[in-house]
């Protein structure tokens, strides 16, 4: 069976475009592998699979804390990128970005990190911490191997939205505010003029994250981008069935279908 390229499943998913964020190694890799099947019968049509670092600039609270649990259980780079090929036997299908840090990437060395995500059937990278302007020797050479390198806009960009935009590759990643991941009770009124001006600029599907943890929030941007990324909000259930995600089958089978109706409820009503 062909996969779809993450420009491919972006572009065919109706309203939202759902990219779900899930923390490679939490609780363990097992459940990790488990997640990413449950995501994508929830409705995912993209999965984004991070990578735990110890310093991370963007990340709040819950990701930092799952970032922790993830590096004390040995996860890394090589080992989450590996995880891949498993879901695929498990029956993983949409796409797969591995989100990390770009000084991960630089230990291992950019063309042994590309080649090592195409070796092992992911689909894309996204590296936040990487800028526009530093990343196009990256991106030429993810291109060449069919990978998607997926950029972000943030208020921030400001001047640099249009550039940005107009190069994006998949989908673009629009950062709702400033600050770190997190759950939020709502958006200000710019953050949705700032969200409308990315988008009539995007040559890609839009897709909002950075406090997406309601069904109010997806409703909302309902006809202002293409959908949503969530992050936060699952792994804060992730971290409210720890126990039962790592230990006997029967709970960690209940506590999947709670995480999977926590997500149908978010992106379905």
């Amino acid at each position: 069976m062909t996969r779809m390229s993450v420009s491919e499943a972006a572009k065919q998913a109706e309203y939202p475009l759902f990219i779900p964020f899930i923390m490679a190694g939490d609780p363990d890799s097992a459940a990790t592998i488990d997640l990413a099947l449950t995501l994508q019968e929830a409705g995912a049509h993209i999965l984004e699979l991070g990578i735990p670092y110890s310093d991370p600039l963007a990340d709040g609270p819950v990701l930092q804390r799952s970032a922790k649990r993830a590096l004390e259980q040995g996860m890394s780079l090589d080992r989450a990128i590996r995880l891949v090929p498993e879901m695929r036997k498990k029956g993983v299908t949409i796409p797969v970005i591995i989100f990390t840090y770009f000084n991960p990437v630089l230990q291992m060395g950019e063309k042994t990190f590309l080649n090592r995500v195409k070796e092992n059937e992911a689909d894309g990278v996204l590296i936040p911490d990487l800028p526009y302007e530093e990343s196009q020797e990256l991106s030429n050479n993810a291109k060449e191997k069919g990978l998607a390198n997926i950029s972000l806009v943030a208020p921030t960009s400001t001047t640099r939205i249009e550039k940005i935009a107009k190069k994006a590759e998949g989908f673009l990643y629009c950062v709702s505010s400033l600050g770190v991941t997190g759950t939020r009770e709502s958006f200000s009124e710019e953050a949705y003029t700032f969200i409308k001006n990315v988008n009539s600029a995007s040559t890609v599907p839009v897709a909002v994250g950075f406090g997406i943890s309601k069904p109010e929030h997806v409703e909302s941007l309902n006809g202002v981008c293409n959908g949503v990324i969530v992050g936060s909000a699952i792994m804060k259930k992730v971290e409210e069935y720890l126990s039962d995600l790592s230990h006997e089958e029967k709970n960690k089978q209940i506590a999947l279908q709670n995480i999977k109706t926590f997500v149908s409820s978010l992106i379905s009503s």
